[in-house]
């Protein structure tokens, strides 16, 4: 396989012109171009045109999207095998191929790889490959023509019918960036055969620790044997067989002393490799493929739950029920050749550290680069894996349905393998908005939604041909209509997946009711922030860099019905809140505060109802979202810098293998402690309830016994107060250590005034030491490089808090808390405490 990614060019190909036309134009028309890339990422790369993340410049690059684009390449053949296939992997989206002036293919769908026989026109000494890319939106728009427009949330309806990642027409946190491009690899595949599809399927007997796997190879071209290996994590081969080739070959393989892959927090996630070789008569290898595979048993799990209607839904795996703690996944870039596999691995594992153990691909996006889900299974993180249908009532015509299947046997050969990937789900909230216009419901036929066709045909029936031990969902959210007891709506919240966004969105409830909008499997939620103050001032000009400016509403693409109103929204749940400063940063920090708070209550509230087995109330909660695709205002727990925001600190501990949380209410605490673990814990919660002067009002512990993997929940008495409080939990382990932490506050803040506290900060080696003399609310630890072990952190008087660093300590961090205006400590005087008034 050779590699065809250096020496393209790209020139903008005017109407009319096509093949041999178009390469000959003139040498200045022609830029140099990166395969993979995009037309977008070529012109800037050239200086054509402006960064499209900087102010409103996604204004000044529309004009690239309107444009046909054609990518050429010179490349020299040399010797020709008896085989040659040129290789597509992504075509993005409407694209035309010409070879040596000779039409190859069209191709309309960018997520079905291309592969062509070329040994007949393939020429020994120079070859020209040309790539035309039309216009995807004026494109799609033909279609539309035809088969009508239809309804849908974000972006033009066009898009509807255009197999192309639905986000690039806009979305409620991105831009309108409409590319196109050879988006992946383009290669040369030469050789006597190939191995063209190699699917494994494992039997694992957790007790015994003792696996069997059926592979199975599909074979183009001649040869005579298929040898299977399977090498363990250290690279020993511990089972081989050598069969018999045609054009396919299978085997079983016995695997004793299996090493089970566990999700992340339950077990080591060890990969075993797969390796087909097919050989000649003489025994030389004429081709080879591999994989990576994990062996464990994973089902989804939807049984009753105790004293409560409906089903539970939640993941087991090698006989281990699990909370699915996590956050959903979408493309971490607009031009999609910028994600490296290095980035890939630094935002997985910044889910990871996050304690999260399952990330959703969300349907409006791609089917990940490989890398995604290397990084996934090598770290332990389950990925629920949506086909890509999102917010819309998608078309059903036979060419449509055609293009879906193929695009779906793509995806689902290229991605069975990994042991991350936990359930194939048919769309995002495709059966909500149909519920919205009439087409879905209780009592409505089920013809009126064509698109049942796909999510409850189609898709379902590639999934059991081509990956039948996994499980397959219709949609997200989705209710399954047989169920007795259920409404038969995606709203219902006793049985399947559920989206909770009447906080936000809907109703606009207090974040704080998260506890009311619970669901068995809660796969959608979130509350917005503004994106790290140094991204922000990055992207923003300096006359713009303030809260209310035309840019920084233009970097908050949220809205309903009545048009963009995430400004708005944001500013409600600031009101309601906090008092607020009238700098950008005041408010970067302000809006960050309100969603690690907001973030802090849903997951903590979710996840106390995973309790005993039989029980399961809740068993899964994904935040909308973990990552940006460009610096904007948006649900996101990580910027697109990279840089954590305040939520994922919150999301951290809630996430935490043990996990505490405390509810202030009427004349009690409602403590709940939260295993996750495979052993029981004997915990002594200790609670302490301060006045906002810093006098102690209360101190009271209960020995506590939490069960493995569920959580448990206790009361404790309280007097009346008559003045704002905040209360400590501590989860302590018998020798007095502190395991887990949380505190209550009288709410809402913006009635009181917190600061005034007396924070001594202190260096300890690579640590810093936080004391103070009042209780201090959010306070927030930043500095040049610096990268603490935990942040966003409640001090109480008494205990030093101690907060570990990845690395070495800046010369000077700077500290920001509720009514606590930001203040720069220097760090350069090690010996003693620096205060902070």
């Amino acid at each position: 396989m050779i590699d065809l990614h250096d020496g393209w060019q790209l020139a903008e190909a005017p109407t009319g012109l096509d093949g041999a036309a178009l390469t000959a134009l003139p040498a200045e028309a022609w830029l140099p171009a990166a395969v993979p890339g995009t037309a977008h990422g070529a012109l800037l790369a050239a200086g054509r045109i402006p960064d499209p993340f900087y102010g409103r410049n996604e204004l000044d690059v529309r004009w690239v999207a309107e444009r046909r684009w054609a990518w050429r390449l010179a490349f020299d053949a040399g010797e020709l095998a008896p085989r040659e296939e040129l290789v597509f992997d992504g075509l993005d989206t409407y694209c035309t191929v010409w070879l040596n002036g000779e039409r190859l293919l069209q191709s309309d769908n960018m997520f079905v790889p291309q592969r062509v026989d070329v040994r007949s026109r393939l020429k020994p000494g120079r070859n020209e490959l040309l790539l035309c890319f039309e216009p995807a939106l004026a494109e799609a728009r033909k279609v539309e023509a035809v088969h009508g427009k239809r309804a849908l949330w974000n972006g033009d309806s066009a898009r509807l019918h255009a197999r192309k990642a639905q986000y690039h027409f806009g979305w409620d946190w991105g831009p309108e960036l409409i590319t196109c491009g050879p988006w992946r690899p383009v290669r040369r595949c030469s050789g006597a055969a190939r191995i063209a599809d190699l699917q494994s399927r494992s039997t694992v007997d957790v007790a015994g620790r003792t696996a069997t796997l059926q592979v199975a190879a599909q074979i183009d071209g001649a040869g005579t044997r298929c040898a299977f290996e399977l090498r363990d994590a250290q690279g020993r081969c511990v089972a081989a067989q050598d069969v018999p080739a045609g054009g396919a070959a299978s085997a079983t393989l016995a695997v004793a002393d299996a090493e089970l892959w566990w999700p992340r927090g339950l077990g080591a996630q060890p990969l075993y490799t797969l390796v087909a070789r097919l050989l000649d008569d003489a025994g030389r290898v004429l081709a080879e493929d591999s994989r990576r595979i994990g062996l464990r048993q994973l089902r989804l799990v939807q049984e009753p739950v105790a004293g409560e209607a409906g089903l539970s839904f939640h993941f087991e795996v090698n006989g281990q029920a699990l909370f699915a703690g996590g956050a959903n996944w979408i493309p971490d870039d607009n031009l999609l050749e910028r994600i490296t596999p290095a980035r890939y691995r630094e935002r997985v594992a910044q889910a990871a550290a996050a304690h999260m153990n399952m990330l959703r691909v969300w349907g409006g996006g791609i089917y990940e680069h490989e890398a995604f889900y290397e990084a996934c299974d090598e770290l332990g993180i389950l990925v629920w894996q949506d086909f890509m249908f999102a917010c819309g009532i998608y078309p059903a015509n036979d060419a449509f349905l055609a293009s879906v299947r193929a695009e779906a046997e793509a995806a689902v050969k290229r991605l069975r393998h990994h042991a991350c990937l936990a359930l194939w789900c048919g769309n995002n909230e495709d059966y909500m908005i149909a519920e919205s216009q009439g087409l879905a419901g209780p009592g409505v036929p089920a013809e009126r939604f064509e698109a049942r066709a796909i999510y409850e045909g189609l898709l379902p029936e590639v999934c059991a041909a081509l990956d039948p031990d996994r499980a397959y969902w219709p949609g997200s959210p989705f209710t399954p209509s047989d169920t007795p007891g259920a409404e038969a709506k995606s709203s219902d919240a006793t049985v399947g997946d559920r989206h909770s966004w009447e906080v936000w969105h809907q109703q606009m409830l207090p974040y704080q009711q998260y506890g009311d909008v619970q669901a068995r499997f809660v796969s959608e939620f979130g509350m917005q922030s503004h994106p790290s103050l140094a991204l922000f001032e990055q992207v923003l000009p300096e006359e713009e860099r303030f809260p209310e400016s035309r840019t920084v509403q233009w970097h908050n693409k949220a809205g309903s019905a009545a048009g963009p109103d995430g400004h708005r929204r944001l500013a409600v749940y600031l009101a309601d809140n906090l008092r607020v400063g009238a700098t950008l940063a005041d408010h970067v920090y302000a809006t960050q505060f309100v969603q690690a708070e907001a973030m802090r209550v849903a997951y903590q509230d979710f996840r106390r109802r995973w309790q005993r087995p039989g029980a399961r109330a809740v068993s899964g909660a994904l935040v909308w979202q973990l990552n940006d695709c460009w610096p904007v205002t948006s649900w996101a727990l990580i910027d697109s810098a990279g840089t954590v925001k305040p939520a994922w600190h919150a999301v951290r501990r809630a996430l935490a293998p043990l996990a505490v949380a405390v509810r202030l209410e009427a004349g009690q605490a409602r403590l709940a402690a939260m295993n996750g673990s495979l052993q029981p814990l004997e915990t002594m919660l200790q609670l302490r309830v301060f006045a906002m002067d810093g006098r102690q009002l209360v101190a009271a512990s209960v020995a506590q016994p939490v069960p493995a993997g569920c959580s448990v929940e206790v009361t404790q008495a309280l007097p009346a107060f008559d003045e704002p409080v905040v209360a400590e939990l501590c989860a302590l382990d018998a020798h007095g250590q502190e395991l887990a932490r949380d505190c209550a506050w009288t709410e809402p803040f913006k009635f009181y005034r917190l600061g005034g506290a007396r924070i001594e900060v202190a260096v300890d080696g690579q640590a810093l030491l936080l004391r103070s003399d009042r209780p201090v609310k959010g306070l927030w630890l930043a500095g040049n490089g610096l990268r603490p072990a935990d942040n966003f952190i409640d001090l109480v008087p008494g205990a030093t808090r101690r907060i570990g660093c990845e690395i070495a300590l800046p010369a000077f961090i700077e500290v920001v808390a509720v009514d606590h205006a930001a203040r720069r400590i220097d760090l350069v005087d090690r010996g003693g405490a620096l205060r902070v008034e």
